[in-house]
Formats: C-alpha cells, structure tokens, sequence
C-alpha cells in the first residue's frame, strides 16, 4: 500500500501489525517475557503477507513475525518450506466463507502435514482467514488439540504487566 499510496502513509504514519508489534517492543514501549509462551510453536507465513505482498507491493513480511516471535517464544520452529514457499492453508480468497468444504479439505492437506513434521503444539498466524481456516481443519485432520494464535496473542500472552 505505500507504493501506491505514499502520501497517506507519510501523512498519518500508518503501520501494518508487524511494524507496530516490532517498534513497541524495540523501544520498550512494552516489554515481554519469552517463558510465558513456553508452548513448541511453529509460525505459518500468510500467502497475502509474504508472496502476494511480495508480488504486488515490493515487500514481503517474512522477517517481521520471526523477530516478534524470537523475543515472545523460545521453543518455536520454522515450517518447512517456509517463506515464500510457505503451504497455503487453503482458506485464503475468501473460500472460508464459502460451502466449498471439501476443497478446503483438500488444499490444507499439505499444510496439515507440515505442521505435523514440525511437532508442535502451537501455529501462530497473523491473518484471519488463515486463523480461521487452521482452527477448522485441526479437527478434520485428527489434531483438536493444535491451539491456533494470532501473533498479536503470542505478544499479549507474554506481556510483563507492571503494576
């Protein structure tokens, strides 16, 4: 969006999640506490925040989550591939929303078999779709127990509240 909207960005300094979540915790606006997340994690990268962001705008957000989830976990992994070449989960366009179920189904296969590889407890998103498409097949592929996170939760759950 700032390619193609400059003046707006410049004007009321808008940031994504990625750039807000990394200056609060870099200028110690908040401050967190890595043992409160002690879950083994893995991060998924969104097909719009990284390769379609990538594509369309000349940045990909790849880096951004990974250095947020160093300082909120100890005990998370990468996905393999990962990156831009990341599995969709195959809720992306809209088809959560959809009554294509067995599509869905069927194009989170590969994903559900990369986090099982990786063994873990936890994926952590920053998109909503892809939330929402992982909550919904962990039952479909036998893992009820998977907790599926928003990366802005990951931060919150490890804030140091001063009192």
């Amino acid at each position: 969006m700032q390619t193609w909207f400059p003046d707006f960005f410049d004007r009321h300094g808008a940031l994504t999640v990625f750039d807000l979540l990394k200056d609060y915790l870099e200028s110690g606006r908040i401050k967190v506490d890595r043992s409160k997340n002690p879950q083994k994690a893995a991060y998924h990268d969104p097909c719009n925040y990284g390769r379609k962001s990538l594509e369309l705008f000349g940045k990909g957000y790849f880096d951004e989550p990974r250095w947020i989830m160093d300082q909120c976990m100890s005990n998370w992994v990468d996905l393999f591939p990962c990156r831009g070449n990341q599995y969709c989960c195959g809720g992306g366009g809209g088809t959560l929303l959809t009554p294509y179920k067995q599509e869905r189904i069927h194009y989170s296969r590969k994903k559900f078999e990369q986090i099982r590889r990786a063994g873990v407890e936890m994926i952590v998103v920053p998109c909503h779709s892809c939330h929402g498409q992982l909550r919904a097949m962990a039952k479909e592929f036998d893992m009820p127990d998977l907790e599926v996170k928003y990366l802005w939760q990951v931060v919150a759950e490890a804030l140091v509240i001063e009192t």
